[in-house]
């Protein structure tokens, strides 16, 4: 028979190569253990389901919450600038910002990386911000799955999807229950775009390349998961939202009861230098509040005397404040916004 020399490699997938890199993730994946991630006689890098020990937690009445996503074209920023440092660190926070809504601790991520092959330093940094993320999270690097797909990604093309896993006590979860009228609605800054409008971000860079640091695009989004953790623990937060796709007009609603509104002073919003750079670009207000977090990466609903004691586990960078109110529903309107934003 013909063709007998054929091999997966010759096709563009190198498995040895990949095998080789196990001993680098498993090195990065044991900074990021915590109690319960470390079973004996098991390792969760390089076997085929990821363990976790839920009992070392200590938590009476534990819920599991989950939340996967991805980073979007944010990555083709680090392709064009050949810095793949920092979208790990996005990867996380994508998820475990989603898992803190309800007061859930993070405890497993896992990756999925898609590429046509593994170049080796864009593999590495990537796995490097990945872990990253997970111990400023505080969460494990438990596993994941790098996939080579030649002719489906091609030359620097690939993609990045994660998964987390986190737990609450079921009488600690935050669902917004609690809210009551006159409550405050806080914005906690973002640290730049984080991830999500970078196909309008991408579409303006070719019209408006010079002005801004593309290096201001790459900034990775914050983790918010100590801070908002240990306000839980405090009970200090009655609900709360990450500020992602949908930006301020869809995120917000979500976690509001039906009979309440929240009512938003848009000339309270701080904006950060990317979306001053991204409105005058020519994006309109009302297109701004709905794709992008415009300076507001998180959003805490809470009573008005706990101002102090939230903005007081913060840092300076992201200090809380005040950008409207819960008030009693009108009409059908989950949202309602005054003002406009100072964009100068």
């Amino acid at each position: 028979m013909k063709n007998q020399n054929l091999t997966y490699k010759a096709s563009g997938v190198d498995i040895e190569k990949t095998n080789k890199l196990v001993k680098y993730i498993s090195s990065l994946a044991r900074g990021t253990e915590i109690p319960g991630s470390k079973i004996k006689n098991f390792s969760n890098i390089g076997g085929f389901g990821s363990v976790f020990d839920i009992g070392k937690l200590k938590i009476k009445n534990p819920l599991i919450v989950t939340s996967t996503d991805g980073v979007g074209t944010k990555l083709e920023i680090a392709n064009e600038l050949k810095n793949w440092s920092t979208i790990g660190i996005d990867l996380v926070a994508m998820c475990v910002n989603d898992i803190i809504v309800q007061g859930a601790k993070p405890i497993i991520f896992l990756d999925y990386i898609a590429l046509p092959n593994v170049n080796e330093k864009k593999y590495k940094e990537i796995l490097r911000g990945i872990a990253k993320g997970c111990k400023l999270a505080g969460c494990a690097l438990t596993g994941g799955e790098t996939a080579e797909m030649p002719g489906i990604y091609t030359r620097d093309k690939f993609d990045l999807a994660g998964f987390s896993v986190g737990v609450v006590d079921k009488n600690k979860i935050i669902n917004g229950s609690k809210i009551s009228i006159g409550d405050q609605v806080l914005a906690v800054p973002s640290s730049g775009a984080h991830s999500n409008g970078y196909s309008l971000i991408r579409k303006i860079l070719k019209k408006n390349k010079s002005k801004i640091n593309l290096s201001e695009l790459l900034i990775p989004t914050k983790i918010y998961v100590k801070e908002i953790l240990k306000l839980n623990k405090k009970k200090l937060i009655n609900a709360c939202a990450h500020i992602t796709g949908g930006g301020l007009v869809d995120n917000i609603p979500r976690v509001i009861p039906d009979k309440f509104s929240a009512k938003i002073n848009l000339s309270l919003v701080r904006p950060n230098n990317v979306m001053r750079w991204i409105k005058k670009s020519g994006v309109n207000s009302a297109e701004m509040i709905k794709t992008f977090n415009c300076g507001v990466g998180f959003v805490i609903i809470s009573k008005k005397k706990n101002l102090n004691k939230i903005k007081s586990l913060f840092s300076k960078k992201f200090q809380p404040y005040v950008i409207g109110e819960i008030i009693k529903k009108i009409n059908k309107n989950s949202i309602f916004f005054n003002g406009s934003i100072n964009w100068s």
